[in-house]
């Protein structure tokens, strides 16, 4: 096994405290807000503004997000690790999530896994169709697996595009 000094950036884990795939070479380069209240706005803002249900945010505590606008760079950090479960999968937050943000999509997630079938998932895509009927959301692993889910589940009872994932 390599030294963690040798991996490349996208291999090093950012569950180690010492260790972030967002530095300050990036930050330089970003819009960055700190607080939770304002990055969740921020980071709302820029899931609707990409075609992607706000219900995807389903973290609290968020410290500080960016945005690196010409990369579509976006990251969130907050104060711990989090589960939240959705239908019957779990999703697990570290304490750094990034990803770059494409029209209806999010590609090369980092800090966020899926549990399905008592198995831990790594996600590579988040992706909006809107070519089936009433649009669906679907999740890719680097295996080539997927699922999918209706955007409904995203939204609440006015039609937004809301959270309607519970903290387990």
């Amino acid at each position: 096994m390599l030294p963690q000094n040798l991996l490349p950036s996208k291999l090093m884990s950012s569950s180690n405290n010492n260790m972030t795939l967002v530095t300050e070479k990036m930050k330089a380069r970003a819009e960055v807000y700190h607080g939770d209240e304002v990055c969740r706005r921020k980071f709302m803002l820029l899931l609707a503004g990409i075609g992607l249900p706000v219900g995807l945010l389903t973290l609290g505590d968020i410290e500080e997000c960016g945005h690196v606008k010409e990369l579509g760079f976006v990251w969130l950090k907050h104060k711990q690790k989090k589960k939240h479960k959705f239908e019957n999968v779990v999703v697990w937050f570290d304490t750094e999530v990034t990803a770059y943000f494409e029209r209806n999509k999010i590609k090369n997630p980092t800090g966020v896994k899926a549990k399905e079938f008592l198995i831990w998932i790594s996600l590579c895509e988040i992706y909006v169709n809107d070519s089936s009927p009433n649009g669906s959301i679907t999740f890719k692993t680097p295996a080539g697996l997927s699922k999918s889910f209706p955007i409904s589940l995203f939204q609440d009872d006015r039609g937004d595009r809301n959270n309607n994932l519970r903290s387990s």
